[in-house]
């Protein structure tokens, strides 16, 4: 707590930067709205997942939402940067790919949907056209992490923005975590408001659906996030919490505070070893884990991390195979009944996309 206040009184210092940054993506978004910079469109169907500011809001778990829904109904592909992996350009995921290769979202991805053609390319223009060469049957392009990106020209694109850090209150780089333009919410299909209590109050969404200013009929989704069934990381049986484990987590996401929360209130005691967003385990660091997990002073002692991180820790499952270490998988679950608003908003998008003529 001490650290993340005077991280934050720091970043006041910065504000020059700030207006500085904010001054240059005004004038980027500037040139696109004026088309001396253009947008590229494909002629088909892309559905955009992003956010306007930077960390954690639920992006990769949301593609994982349309992947579900879509894909007994459409040829769907999913297209990601690759965030932090060691490879450069265009790659198609494979059974045979690392998170090293591909990135572990993308990686995650795949092995929950083997059937979806899922490729990373940090130049998204680029990596389209050969996603389409090597998918020609696709229909239907998810798009991660890319509302930012305005030279491509996507349909669909479903803006997040989280509970906590709404960017209604936030501010730009350095000082605050905003990467984009706060006006361009408006340029969303739809915005979805996530990470929200489950037990969220109707009076509290009317207020923050007022707050973010909803235009043109711009629909406003609210979601929390829920918790599947853990299961070992290694050997995929499944496990039940008794409340009585003494568990440690380990974790490399952004915003670990849900997560958090979520085990602490399921277990006798937590501890935590926190890494970087997509940090790449190290032997180093898995003795480190091993070591704190054995200083547990019960039997009843077990290690927990998320499916992001369990792609970039299988490279020890040797070891992790005799480890009591689990994986808890996690899902947007949307709330006030807008699941099937929601998909009806998507499913008819894709069906109704009318294509160029010529």
């Amino acid at each position: 707590m001490v650290y993340h206040f005077f991280l934050r009184s720091f970043r006041i210092f910065l504000l020059p930067i700030s207006l500085l940054y904010w001054l240059v993506i005004g004038c980027r978004n500037w040139l696109f709205d004026k088309q001396f910079l253009r947008s590229a469109s494909f002629g088909m169907p892309l559905i955009t997942v992003g956010n306007l500011a930077v960390g954690g809001t639920g992006k990769s778990p949301l593609i994982e939402y349309l992947a579900g829904l879509l894909h007994n109904k459409f040829k769907v592909a999913a297209l990601s940067r690759g965030y932090r992996r060691r490879t450069r350009g265009y790659a198609l995921v494979s059974s045979h790919a690392t998170a090293l290769e591909v990135g572990d979202e993308p990686l995650a991805l795949y092995r929950k949907f083997p059937d979806v053609p899922v490729a990373v390319g940090e130049e998204r223009l680029l990596a389209i056209p050969e996603l389409l060469h090597d998918h020609p049957e696709t229909q239907v392009i998810l798009l991660d992490d890319a509302f930012q990106h305005r030279s491509i020209q996507a349909g669909c694109s479903l803006l997040l923005t989280e509970y906590s850090n709404l960017f209604t209150r936030d501010f730009y780089l350095p000082t605050g975590d905003l990467r984009d333009l706060k006006s361009r919410y408006r340029a969303a299909s739809a915005l979805i408001v996530t990470k929200c209590p489950v037990d969220m109050s109707e009076e509290k969404q009317r207020s923050i659906i007022a707050e973010l200013a909803p235009v043109n009929g711009q629909p406003v989704f609210f979601t929390t996030l829920a918790y599947g069934s853990p299961y070992h990381l290694t050997q995929k049986q499944r496990y039940s919490f008794t409340g009585k484990e003494e568990i440690l987590l380990v974790t490399g996401i952004s915003n670990p505070r849900p997560l958090k929360q979520y085990i602490e209130e399921r277990s006798a005691t937590y501890h935590q070893l926190t890494y970087r967003d997509h940090h790449i385990f190290s032997i180093e660091d898995f003795n480190e884990i091993r070591r704190e997990f054995e200083k547990l002073p019960t039997e009843n002692r077990i290690l927990m991390t998320t499916e992001k991180d369990a792609v970039r820790l299988e490279k020890f499952s040797a070891e992790i195979d005799v480890l009591p270490w689990y994986v808890l998988p996690v899902e947007h679950r949307f709330l006030f009944g807008d699941k099937e608003r929601f998909d009806r908003l998507v499913i008819d998008f894709i069906a109704d996309f009318k294509r160029p003529q010529g």
